[in-house]
């Protein structure tokens, strides 16, 4: 990291450059990140704080695959159940289901939908339905 200082001397302004040492980068790593800045003079400046860069994770899409032995009825229950939809929402993502051959549930991070998958088949295991659930990178 530079610091571009300007000082006065006979010959008028003069820049110089001046690198940073060892010790001053890892005061600055003491200090959290911590650095002065200098300004006009002495006993003025501004303090900063580097903030990491923090990556959001990644979304996936839960979805519900069509199946031609799953009753619709069923299907309306695992989404208002399972993903928290009202009637006619679950509904409506029924017929998308039976229509077009998969449907989107919701999108959730990776241990969620995960969670909300492993849920669904288990869910249908049970009641003897071959209801099919997976999540795909969105």
């Amino acid at each position: 990291m530079r610091e571009t200082r300007t000082s006065n001397s006979k010959r008028g302004l003069r820049r110089t450059d001046v690198r940073r040492s060892g010790a001053a980068l890892r005061a600055a790593k003491l200090t959290g990140g911590l650095r002065r800045v200098e300004d006009a003079g002495p006993g003025t400046g501004v303090v900063t704080k580097t903030r990491p860069k923090v990556k959001r994770p990644s979304l996936y899409r839960v979805l519900i695959l069509n199946d031609d032995y799953t009753p619709m009825e069923f299907v309306v229950h695992v989404l208002e159940q399972f993903f928290a939809k009202d009637r006619e929402a679950a509904t409506r993502i029924m017929l998308h289901v039976h229509n077009h051959g998969a449907g989107e549930c919701g999108v959730y991070t990776y241990e969620v939908a995960e969670t909300k998958v492993t849920q669904v088949m288990d869910f249908a295991r049970k009641h003897q339905h071959p209801l099919q659930c997976v999540m795909e990178k969105k």
